[in-house]
């Protein structure tokens, strides 16, 4: 549960970099303390321990490899540009496609199912379907990503 809070929150802080033009910490400090005090996922009900660091290496990994990420998305974003995408959309498929192409420690299957659920959550009633289009066609390549990288 901790890997998921630790997306949810990393989703919300590149949301955050991109609307209000904050560096990587000020974005993941301001979306940990709101979810803190508004409690939304219901922390304190839950238990759950809020891990910056987990946090922080999603967004900055993310940020880091943001070109070949969004080079990669545009290759599978068939009828589609990067800014026609809802900016929500967006974020949660460069969290995905950072965790599936530059990470080992996260099976891609479980990438693209925490996509999906994070897509239904934040974003429209089609979100879930165009994220799971995209990425799940990215998997089946995967092997083949990684080679040219």
């Amino acid at each position: 549960m901790r890997r998921r809070l630790a997306r949810e929150l990393a989703v919300q802080s590149l949301y955050q970099l991109r609307m209000n033009e904050v560096d990587v910490d000020h974005a993941i400090r301001m979306v940990i303390e709101e979810a803190l005090q508004e409690n939304e996922a219901e922390l304190r009900q839950k238990n759950e321990d809020i891990v910056p660091g987990d946090v922080k290496e999603l967004v900055a990994g993310t940020e880091e490899y943001l070109a070949a990420i969004d080079n990669l998305l545009t290759d599978y974003l068939k009828g589609w540009s990067m800014d026609r995408l809802s900016k929500v959309d967006r974020e949660i498929l460069r969290l995905g496609v950072y965790e599936m192409v530059f990470r080992e420690d996260v099976p891609p299957k479980v990438v693209v199912n925490e996509a999906i659920e994070m897509s239904k959550h934040f974003g429209t009633e089609e979100s879930g379907k165009f994220v799971n289009g995209v990425l799940g066609k990215m998997i089946t390549q995967l092997e083949g990503i990684k080679d040219k990288l």
